[in-house]
């Protein structure tokens, strides 16, 4: 490990964290260094029970295994809008279009459950019975949709969440949504002591790859070469010989 590797700013950070900690312990301060070197920010996805190395490694993970989206159409009818400028959440049938606005019916849930129970388009059953399936939003660009008055029917492309099946009017909503709604940020140190759950591969080799005693040693060498962190790794070795 090479004198380098500690830049002004990640310098600054560890007098930071050594103020911080007055009696920083060797794993803890090696950890928050690998952190702030590398430009770690580590994530819990609490659904799946699963710790990524960043925001971005967790969505390209959970979008390549189809685990965050759906894509899907629906229909949009024509006739006068069903919905305004002042409606929420709507209700929509998957098979015809029609659409049920939370200020312009009483009870649009029951209404839509109504609907696809006797929706002629409505061809898909189970145990002869039809399925009462159908589609929710609140994404705004989604009921914008219905606002408008069409002379013909539309089928649109849009995409449904895996996480909450609500639909959206893009991927890139839901994966907003994903990032606020359902990562937990943690770090490394959190990572470190945890045990109740699992840690995404790539993050577990990069962690396996930098935790060893070797990797340690080359840090605490290179502290020692900085006046101001001397009496830090004196402390660390006087511990080591007690």
């Amino acid at each position: 490990m090479a004198p380098s590797l500690i830049s002004a700013d990640l310098k600054k950070e560890l007098e930071l964290f050594f103020k911080k900690h007055r009696k920083p312990e060797l794993v803890s301060s090696y950890l928050f260094f690998l952190e702030k070197k590398n430009k770690i920010s580590p994530v819990l996805f609490t659904q799946g029970k699963m710790i990524f190395q960043g925001t971005d490694d967790a969505v390209r993970s959970l979008e390549s295994e189809s685990r965050l989206y759906r894509e899907t159409e629906i229909k949009i009818g024509f006739g006068p809008p069903t919905v305004n400028e002042l409606t929420k959440k709507v209700y929509i049938c998957p098979f015809t279009g029609k659409v049920f606005g939370d200020n312009t019916h009483p009870h649009p849930q029951d209404a839509i459950y109504d609907w696809v129970s006797k929706c002629p388009e409505n061809t898909e059953r189970v145990e002869g019975m039809r399925v009462k399936r159908f589609f929710v939003s609140d994404d705004p660009e989604i009921i914008k949709t219905y606002i408008v008055q069409r002379k013909k029917p539309i089928t649109k492309k849009v995409f449904t969440s895996v996480l909450n099946g609500k639909l959206y009017n893009s991927k890139e909503t839901i994966i907003e949504d994903f990032k606020t709604s359902y990562l937990k940020p943690m770090t490394f140190m959190e990572v470190q002591n945890q045990n109740k759950y699992q840690i995404e591969e790539r993050f577990l080799a990069f962690i396996k790859t930098h935790l060893v005693e070797d990797m340690i040693a080359g840090f605490v060498e290179i502290l020692s070469t900085i006046p101001d962190f001397k009496p830090i790794v004196a402390g660390w070795v006087d511990e080591e010989e007690e």
